[in-house]
């Protein structure tokens, strides 16, 4: 799925929330492990320019600044950035993509959302158009219909090195996306009951993506990145209340509960609906188990949700 507000993915819009969305995962279509494959495919890095749809979002900001720390030239496209980008507008992809050698795709409002496979044709096509060599793509783990979109993707970008990012949900949800008013408040509701999930740093996928779009030996693959450890909900709730020094407590909730919630919120009925039932597909068990991913890519251990909390809160995310 990609990012919106409610989720666990990228939307272009840095105040939102989460995100946000085949093999070299635990099933295996990376090659190599550890330090030595890192090393090898950084020999190839690409320096030509990057399109990074929703360049403004939780993962497209960290996407551009290591890119940028790279030395490789690179647009950062939003709805309202200097790279004109809006996914429910297709007339501008074109000048987004053109003169660029690969990019980081991010699809708002979801992977799994009805007219997403439709969208990842129409780009696939325009990025195969504009001489596009590599794109690295945003998707969920365990989501029937944002493989539907993957798919999509690949038979439309011909003669295009796709790489698909499949991710937990992020960390940062609760420090920067639509848990953070939970963390403050001291109540998580959210309708994961007693599942477990895996959740990972967004440092660790930004960095996964900047190596599959500037390393060669990534084409083809699926990863699925997860962080090192399984934790319910409620054990999240604790290690954030922990280390941001206030007391959180996890309140499961149904799915017809959560919709309601959102739609208190202003999200639309359909949105709504959209989404508590997504929540039911991703969070009952199927996604809890860890993967070797990131250290078979990055050639370290992903970052522990505890490491991400201590330094969340250093950094002051839960001050308010």
């Amino acid at each position: 799925m990609t990012e919106n507000t409610y989720t666990r993915r990228d939307d272009g819009n840095s105040n939102s929330n989460s995100n946000s969305t085949g093999t070299g995962t635990g099933t295996g279509t990376g090659t190599g492990t550890g330090t030595t494959e890192r090393e090898g495919r950084g020999e190839g890095r690409m320096t030509g320019t990057v399109l990074v749809t929703s360049g403004t979002g939780k993962t497209g900001r960290r996407v551009t600044e290591r890119l940028a720390a790279l030395g490789v030239p690179v647009r950062s496209g939003s709805r309202t950035g200097d790279v004109p980008f809006d996914w429910q507008d297709d007339t501008g992809w074109a000048a987004a993509l053109y003169g660029a050698q690969a990019a980081y795709v991010a699809y708002y409002p979801d992977l799994a959302a009805p007219g997403a496979a439709e969208a990842m044709a129409a780009f696939g096509r325009t990025a195969a158009a504009c001489g596009v060599r590599r794109v690295v793509l945003l998707s969920g783990r365990g989501e029937p219909q944002a493989a539907v979109a993957e798919e999509a993707l690949r038979a439309a970008a011909v003669a295009v090195e796709v790489t698909v990012v499949r991710s937990a949900f992020f960390a940062q949800n609760f420090s920067e996306g639509a848990l953070l008013g939970g963390v403050l408040g001291g109540e998580l509701v959210f309708p994961a009951g007693p599942t477990a999930e895996p959740f990972l740093d967004l440092d660790d996928l930004a960095d996964v993506v900047v190596a599959a779009l500037t390393e060669d030996g990534h084409a083809g693959a699926v990863y699925e990145l997860t962080g090192p450890r399984s934790l319910t909900f409620e054990e999240a709730a604790e290690v954030v209340g922990r280390a941001a020094g206030r007391p959180v407590r996890y309140v499961p909730v149904t799915g017809p509960a959560y919709a309601s919630l959102l739609e208190e919120f202003g999200v639309s009925e359909a949105e709504a609906e959209f989404l508590a039932e997504l929540f039911a597909t991703l969070l009952d068990g199927h996604n809890a188990a860890t993967t070797d991913e990131v250290k078979r890519v990055l050639g370290r251990e992903p970052k522990d949700l505890a490491d991400f909390a201590r330094e969340a809160a250093a950094d002051g995310a839960w001050h308010g």
